[in-house]
């Protein structure tokens, strides 16, 4: 039985988050209407003026996404997708970009979870030498254009429930297990493991963390500390 890493990605792994990268592509390419930006315009200035936070700026992203799916072919977003990580894919924080490593050379087997979409998780995370990775998953009509919906969305949406499910379908043992992530959204995956790691936490991880006593670490310019 191996043992297993799981990794955040948006904001642990990758410098910003490659979801709304991908947005931001759509809009470019024309295959989302410009009057859409509307839906997050408000909590994207919010969060620059530090008056709102980067998770409700992150849940507005995501209503503008769904909302505007359906219909784009399949093979254009896969092409953005590959886009991004050729342009940006190296755009990535020096501590998980090293343990992410680290680990893979020690025989670990490499987990990615993230809410962003499969695709284009799948073209960044493979890169890197990851083994699994689970994201959220559009689902493409037989015209090889998205329908709108979403599959299995109670699985992703909490990644314990993934944890648990990978650990017994890929045969591994949580038995010196890691697990990296920044926000609360990670919590049922890092109670999970024996070396659970908050790398830049929200305030909302970082208090959970202090109370479980966690590692934390951050990464700031060219400087890694832990606190």
């Amino acid at each position: 039985m191996k043992k297993v890493a799981f990794f955040d990605v948006d904001g642990t792994i990758f410098r910003s988050s490659l979801f709304i990268e991908l947005v931001e592509a759509l809009f470019n390419a024309g295959l989302f209407p410009t009057s859409a930006k509307k839906g997050y315009a408000r909590e994207y200035k919010k969060w620059l003026d530090r008056e709102g936070s980067y998770e409700n700026y992150q849940r507005a992203v995501v209503k503008v996404f769904t909302a505007n799916i359906k219909g784009v072919p399949l093979a254009e977003f896969e092409r953005l997708s590959d886009e991004i990580t050729d342009t940006h894919g190296n755009r990535t924080y020096k501590y998980t970009r090293d343990l992410v490593g680290k680990l893979k050379k020690e025989g670990y087997y490499l987990i990615a979870i993230s809410q962003s979409p499969k695709g284009i998780l799948d073209s960044f995370c493979k890169k890197l030498g990851f083994d699994k990775i689970y994201g959220r998953f559009y689902e493409v009509g037989p015209s090889d254009k998205f329908t709108g919906e979403v599959a299995d969305v109670h699985l992703i949406a909490n990644k314990g429930n993934i944890v648990k499910r990978a650990v017994l379908k890929e045969h591994l043992t949580l038995k010196g297990s890691f697990a990296v992530g920044d926000t609360e959204g990670d919590i049922p995956m890092l109670e999970l493991v024996e070396n659970p790691i908050c790398f830049n936490p929200n305030a909302t991880l970082y208090r959970i963390a202090k109370i479980n006593k966690w590692k934390v670490v951050v990464e700031r310019k060219d400087v890694i500390y832990e606190l």
